[in-house]
């Protein structure tokens, strides 16, 4: 991929910020990336962790998506370590996010449901509408918790977390760019 995309080594590491050595080590296959080193590698290369586990999957164009047509990320989050937390969660993505370079989600937050203790962190801006119920919302040292009709937006990079810690389920509608999965 790196080659595909015309970068040497030592541009893709400074792209995702590791050290050149950690890519020329990967593709030696001497030593496998976390999923945190994997997201920025692929970061660099301007592929998302959905793209790159799924590139053949079919996307519907659109202009309007069908409730049935919704793509479903839940599997995608469960795998890379996020929802590491009880309760469950589902996120279903509208339409091709690569080719819009925008990443718009239907979240569902069961009781419990939290992203973990270990913070998220991506190269992206994010924001979001609380539709139902009530989400517990971290950013940096900044806790709040959004009722219905209430929303967040901020830079991804800063180090972040969500939480339903009601007892009913949480509806959000939130939206990422570049995509963050």
């Amino acid at each position: 991929m790196r080659l595909a995309a015309g970068f040497s080594q030592r541009q893709l590491a400074d792209l995702a910020n590791v050290p050149h050595a950690q890519i020329s080590n990967i593709e030696k296959n001497k030593i496998s990336p976390s999923v945190a080193t994997l997201r920025k590698v692929l970061s660099g290369l301007g592929v998302s962790m959905a793209d790159f586990f799924e590139p053949e999957r079919s996307m519907p164009t659109g202009p309007f998506f069908g409730r049935d047509e919704l793509i479903d990320l839940t599997s995608k989050l469960a795998a890379h370590a996020i929802g590491e937390g009880q309760g469950g969660m589902s996120f279903r993505q509208i339409g091709d996010a690569r080719v819009h370079n925008l990443q718009i989600l239907h979240e569902v937050y069961e009781p419990g449901a939290d992203t973990g203790e270990t913070l998220l962190q991506h190269p992206s801006s994010e924001g979001g509408y609380v539709v139902e119920g009530e989400l517990e919302v971290t950013v940096a040292d900044n806790v709040r918790i959004l009722q219905v009709g209430e929303s967040y937006l901020f830079d991804s990079r800063t180090p972040h977390r969500f939480r339903n810690l009601a007892e009913g389920r949480t509806v959000v509608i939130s939206a990422c760019t570049p995509p963050y999965l």
